[in-house]
Formats: C-alpha cells, structure tokens, sequence
C-alpha cells in the first residue's frame, strides 16, 4: 500500500494530475495498481508545512521489492506531495 498526503491547496485537476503521476511511476517499475482510494481532505494530526488538512490518496498496489526504492526516489520530489508511506500488507 501507499498512503499519499497531498497538498490542500490544489485544484481538483492539480491533484488529479499529481495522483496520475504516481500511478504513472507505479506502472513504470513493473508494478500494478489494483485499488485507489481517495480519501479527499482531512484533518492532520499535526501540522506539515505551515498546513493544518491535507488531501489523502490510497494506493494498493503489487510490486517487486526491488522497485520500491524507485518509487521513493520519484516520490521525494514531487512538490505538491507532503507526506508519504509505503507498507507491506499480508
């Protein structure tokens, strides 16, 4: 799974564009999205980059162990994307 918070300030086409890219890099590393979930806008815990919500964005998805570090290097440096987590569910 990865869990994708996205910034609240973004258009609906922004976000969609974002979330396009991710998936976009999913499939690119011989992964295979079988699920997204988007949660929309929620309350933080806490605050991440002055924001108090965020938009959140749930991938399942199967991919080799191998491209996970891939996938985090894209991650790191797409600019609307606030926080990230990547998990192995059984």
């Amino acid at each position: 799974e990865l869990m994708c918070i996205i910034h609240p300030d973004l258009d609906e086409a922004s976000f969609n564009q974002a979330a396009e890219k991710i998936s976009g890099w999913i499939t690119e590393l011989n992964g295979k999205i079988e699920k997204t979930d988007i949660w929309g806008r929620r309350r933080l815990a806490y605050i991440i980059r002055k924001q108090r919500e965020g938009q959140y964005i749930l991938f399942t998805m199967s991919m080799p162990p191998s491209s996970i570090t891939g996938l985090e290097q894209n991650l790191r440096f797409l600019e609307p994307l606030m926080r990230y987590m990547i998990t192995v569910v059984e």
